[in-house]
């Protein structure tokens, strides 16, 4: 026992220092690991911040730099400059106008990269809101300084110019490019689009009609009031066409079509949709997205300042600057992708881009503007004036007769382009008492 006891305390002697000497080891262990571990996070977050710094620069390059129209985005800068420098307003507005061209583009683009992380529904609704965001801001600016003829002279001009001039190219470079063979696209959903352009007109004409032949029951309220009920309808009527659009079993964009004689083209673009992917993330495209509304919200002030100016100075009627030259310019980029679609014999993507986009103001941007007029208590109706609304009503006629047999040509594209000749002339050589003093050359 005593034998037993003694060597139970020599072991308990000896476990001592042991022990000790362990602890040291494990408190060396512990520091060694603490330093490794520090040294760790603190790579781990150089690496992060480098792939951050990476990242921004990538992402600031496919925004900002790759496109080639970009090189244009020095001139809205360069408009500010002037505005304060020189004064002189002819300069302002053509400078202005072409730093607007690429960001209108640029909006586009980030608004088709943050549909892609949305869904087609949200998209739909993305595309409705800054699918034409610069004719937008451009016209909520001019409402605020109460230039409300301004705002209807450019949204006219840009349905003008999609439907005649847009299309109308379009068809000719196709037309020209298979001219072996007649050219197909979906009748059904041009037939659709024209119906809601002359749903538009119906709404435009009216208080027009009341005005001129003087039958209203409030002299200059009734049509007010008119103008803003029937914007409330054309709202709800454009949102009825995109859940019909989005959730209708029956597909009416045209990009899925049995005929034999587009099995080949519809495979080649459902290959292309296949292969598309986001260039940027979700928050890169909604960060984009803000800094190019804010910097169109800045320039298109300059822009909206410079028309009468420019008017003054290049002896040219303000009608024929809002309703010609802000919409080719404003709308080049979505010009020379319907061009580019034509060309590689997707006409329904053409139509898409041009019947669609004025579909979109006629139904959409306008009713939007005379809402958001009467919310700011200016006057914003849907009186066109007799000229503007003749000229609509006559370009939706034409153009729908031209779609109606789902087929295009050469041909067919160089009488639009012609007839857009003789509206611009025409918008030449007219004088509106409110915003021009006298005409061209006289």
């Amino acid at each position: 026992m005593v034998d037993l006891e003694e060597t139970i305390d020599l072991v308990s002697e000896d476990e001592i220092p042991l022990t000790s000497s362990q602890a040291m080891s494990k408190a060396h262990t512990f520091d060694f690991e603490a330093s490794h571990i520090g040294s760790h996070a603190k790579l781990s977050n150089s690496w992060f911040s480098e792939q951050m710094r990476i990242r921004i620069f990538r992402s600031i390059y496919i925004v900002l730099v790759k496109a080639k129209i970009n090189v244009l985005l020095p001139f809205g800068p360069l408009a500010i400059l002037l505005h304060y420098l020189t004064g002189k307003h002819g300069w302002v507005f053509f400078f202005s106008l072409l730093g607007i061209t690429p960001l209108a583009e640029r909006l586009g683009y980030a608004t088709e990269q943050l549909a892609f992380y949305t869904g087609p529904t949200v998209g739909g609704l993305l595309n409705a809101t800054f699918g034409n965001a610069t004719e937008m801001i451009i016209s909520i600016y001019a409402l605020k300084n109460g230039m409300i003829r301004v705002v209807q002279q450019s949204l006219l001009g840009s349905i003008l110019s999609n439907m005649l001039l847009v299309l109308g190219c379009a068809f000719f470079s196709g037309g020209v490019v298979h001219h072996q063979r007649v050219q197909h696209f979906n009748k059904e959903a041009a037939v659709v689009n024209s119906g809601l352009l002359l749903m538009a007109v119906m709404c435009i004409l009216f208080p027009a009609v009341l005005h001129f032949t003087h039958t209203e029951v409030h002299f200059g309220k009734s049509e007010l009031s008119l103008s803003r009920f029937s914007s409330c309808i054309m709202l709800v009527a454009y949102g009825s066409y995109l859940f019909f659009q989005l959730r209708s079993q029956r597909n009416i964009d045209g990009l899925v079509d049995d005929s034999p004689a587009d099995e080949g083209r519809n495979i080649n673009t459902d290959d292309a949709d296949e292969e598309e992917a986001p260039d940027i993330t979700q928050w890169e495209a909604i960060a984009w997205l803000a800094i190019l509304t804010l910097w169109v919200s800045l320039l298109s002030g300059y822009l909206v300042d410079a028309i009468q100016g420019a008017s003054d100075s290049w002896k040219m009627p303000v009608a024929f600057i809002s309703v010609i030259l802000l919409p080719i310019v404003g709308n080049a980029a979505e010009h020379a992708s319907a061009i580019m679609f034509a060309m590689k014999d997707k006409l329904d993507i053409t139509l898409g881009v041009a019947i669609g986009s004025s579909t979109q103001i006629s139904m959409f941007v306008i009713p939007f503007c005379v809402v958001v007029g009467w919310l700011m208590g200016k006057p914003m109706d849907l009186n066109f004036q007799l000229f503007e609304t003749a000229t609509l009503f006559i370009t939706v006629i034409v153009v729908a007769f031209m779609l109606q047999e789902g087929t295009s040509n050469y041909f067919k594209g160089l009488m639009l382009i012609l007839s857009y000749l003789i509206v611009a002339a025409s918008f030449f050589v007219h004088v509106d008492p409110s915003t021009d003093k006298q005409v061209p050359g006289g």
